[in-house]
């Protein structure tokens, strides 16, 4: 689903008129995925009735309908004069892995999980992709989405953005063939380190449609940032996988560390 940029910056999603679901709470829901992964952090601004509105084409009735189911859910609190701010706080804890063994790890996973490459593209990176990759705005990316399957099922759908300026040169065949950390491997790109974040998140339209899911079945969702021996970002992927196929098993063993899974 093609997502627009309100004048925040956080990403829009359009309503879906034909969805089972009521408008009010696609409303709701695409905010509260916002607040959850942190688009809309503790203390920031939630758009008003008049702008849900017109972002979305929907009267202010609904609109009041989805931020008053935010409160409800304890992620907003309402005020007459100061407007609707975030009260949601999330509780992270970073867990700490070795580096090598999660590469190893990725790469085998990557080569075990046959992909099929839905698109690929070089274009200039979305103001939020960019800030994630510290680049300039409008720099050249390639944006890739592909889906990883599983006994010949899907399994996920992963997409994908690294700067067009590494020296890795991509093609649907050499995606199809080997995973993207090793095309930034075979370009010379140490990989020293990362962030990574698992959380829920419900299937949207698009998505499940790809996958072979309802719309708004639930799914893992794993955003991974990946850093070059400078500290500086070289690939960021966001991974949505079906709740019903994929799980992450830790070894946790004295004296080790867990690697990213």
């Amino acid at each position: 689903m093609a997502r627009g940029k309100d004048g925040s910056g956080v990403a829009v999603v359009p309503v879906q008129r034909a969805d089972a679901v009521p408008l009010y709470h696609q409303i709701f829901l695409a905010l509260r995925d916002d607040i959850l992964r942190g688009r809309l952090a503790f203390g920031a601004s939630v758009p008003t009735e008049h702008e849900l509105g017109a972002q979305h084409g929907v009267s202010r009735i609904t609109a009041r309908r989805a931020l008053h189911e935010l409160a409800l859910h304890k992620l907003v609190e309402r005020r007459r004069r100061t407007g609707t701010r975030v009260v949601y706080q999330a509780s992270t804890v970073p867990i700490e892995a070795n580096v090598d063994q999660a590469i190893e790890s990725l790469m085998a996973f990557g080569r075990n999980t046959p992909v099929k490459v839905v698109d690929l593209a070089k274009e200039p990176a979305p103001a939020d992709i960019a800030d994630i990759l510290e680049r300039q705005a409008e720099t050249i990316v390639y944006r890739a989405r592909r889906i990883r399957h599983t006994d010949h099922e899907p399994l996920g759908l992963v997409t994908s953005w690294m700067p067009a300026d590494l020296g890795v040169k991509l093609t649907k065949r050499s995606l199809t063939a080997n995973p993207i950390l090793k095309h930034l491997a075979d370009a010379g790109v140490v990989i020293a380190g990362g962030r990574q974040t698992v959380s829920a998140q419900h299937a949207g339209a698009d998505t499940a449609a790809l996958l072979g899911i309802e719309p708004r079945d639930a799914m893992l969702r794993i955003e991974r940032v990946i850093l070059d021996d400078g500290g500086r970002p070289v690939l960021f992927t966001i991974a949505d996988y079906r709740a019903d196929r994929y799980r992450i098993s830790l070894d946790l063993q004295s004296g080790t560390r867990p690697a990213i899974g």
